[in-house]
């Protein structure tokens, strides 16, 4: 990103106004670290579809197009994460698309082939993630219920290559309906669901059953030549008393994963928990630190290019706030390359006081022991009773850290 100085900001315009740096070529640069660092590991390929509101006045709309009801003009970004499934420690992007409508779709969309509806992207982001963590020992797609899509469950699969989805309606099964599927009981838990925009934090106690299914091919839709059915696994999630006035959570979770006891559900449930990492990644693109939707680079193509780089940023970002306290296992080198390294290496004493307390803590070259440095960069004290640092210090930190690494690789020039 751009550091603030004149000469800075006209270099990152002339890159972003630069014909060979395409939205392409950035978002396969995305799936780089999380290639390396997916060996051996069961991941957990995160996808979700978030807006990017740019405020655009009727004069100066910047070539984008609505993007919901209304009257509000942006992007769209569909990303995939790569998320580790015992530790939840995130790897990095994988694939995704960025893009600005065209205008307003002329052939209705059950008319359309499946490779010209928007929808396509839950099916072509997940193919794309085969490529990239071809190294890893097995993945796990998951996502929300508007990728429950009959071709992605006939089509994706396969060994070591899984689907977890919350289905989005009450489909048709060879049973019968979901709702009215035979289910075994999987007991009770006690969780916490994360707060939303207008929805604070609270406990729940949640009830699961699980059992098999298989679903039917829609009788409309372009679902021709598919097969007739599926057959999946179901983990249903109900809550039990809820609060007044709060809409209890119902979760029906389709998967390809055989799930054949109370554990095996439970661990269904915890790995689509993990979801909530994506929202994370679009708070700290839009809103906690990156603050995307107030740019005001002038024109689409370079709108969707700065949001590829600030996605990517916005991961880092993500990452670092994840390794603060210590407990991830995670090496720097999945997100800082190796004179980057070195450059962390030679800021460190700079920046340690002379106290215990004062020094960073974390093995060297370790993903905590890069983020202690960041936030010391982005303005945070360094001591442990103090208030870790959050996404805006990190980005801060980034920023600086940025500078100074290119002027390290230049030192020998």
């Amino acid at each position: 990103m751009a550091l603030g100085q004149r000469g800075a900001i006209v270099g990152f315009g002339r890159f972003l106004s630069n014909s060979k740096v395409t939205v392409e070529r950035l978002i396969e640069g995305w799936g780089q670290g999380a290639s390396l660092s997916c060996e051996g590991r069961h991941i957990l390929a995160i996808q979700d579809l978030s807006e990017v509101n740019l405020g655009t006045r009727r004069a100066d709309r910047r070539g984008l197009s609505p993007i919901s009801h209304g009257n509000a003009h942006g992007l769209l970004l569909h990303a995939m994460l790569a998320v580790d499934a015992d530790d939840g420690g995130l790897l990095g992007l994988v694939s995704g698309r960025i893009w600005t409508r065209p205008g307003v779709a002329q052939v209705p969309h059950r008319q359309r082939a499946l490779i010209d509806r928007e929808s396509h992207r839950w099916l072509s982001t997940a193919q794309a993630a085969k490529t990239v963590l071809a190294k890893a020992a097995s993945v796990t797609v998951i996502a929300d219920r508007e990728s429950d899509i009959y071709a992605e469950w006939a089509l994706l699969p396969e060994p070591g290559f899984h689907l977890l989805t919350r289905a989005t309606k009450d489909r048709r099964t060879t049973q019968g309906k979901l709702s009215s599927a035979t289910l075994q009981l999987a007991g009770e838990t006690l969780a916490t669901l994360q707060a939303k925009p207008g929805q604070a934090e609270r406990q729940i106690r949640l009830l699961a059953r699980f059992g098999a299914v298989s679903i039917l091919r829609p009788a409309h839709g372009g679902h021709e030549g598919l097969p007739k059915s599926v057959p999946l696994s179901l983990v249903e999630v109900s809550e039990v008393d809820p609060a007044p006035g709060v809409e209890p959570i119902l979760w029906r979770l389709l998967t390809t994963h055989p799930v054949r006891d109370a554990q095996s559900a439970w661990r269904i449930v915890g790995w689509y928990r993990r979801r909530w990492i994506i929202e994370q990644l679009f708070r700290t693109l839009k809103q906690q630190g990156l603050q995307l939707e107030d740019s005001q680079v002038e024109d689409a193509e370079r709108l969707v290019k700065l949001t590829a780089i600030a996605a990517n940023a916005a991961c880092v970002t993500l990452q670092l706030v994840q390794a603060r306290d210590g407990r991830s296992r995670q090496a720097a080198d999945i997100v800082f390359s190796a004179p980057e390294i070195q450059a962390l290496e030679a800021l460190a004493p700079e920046l340690e006081g002379k106290t215990q307390a004062q020094k960073n803590p974390h093995p060297r070259r370790s993903l905590a022991w890069a983020a202690w440095i960041i936030a010391k960069l982005g303005g945070w004290d360094g001591y442990p009773s103090s208030r870790p640092p959050g996404p805006i210090t990190f980005k801060n930190g980034l920023q600086h850290f940025k500078s100074i690494a290119q002027g390290w690789s230049l030192r020998l020039v």
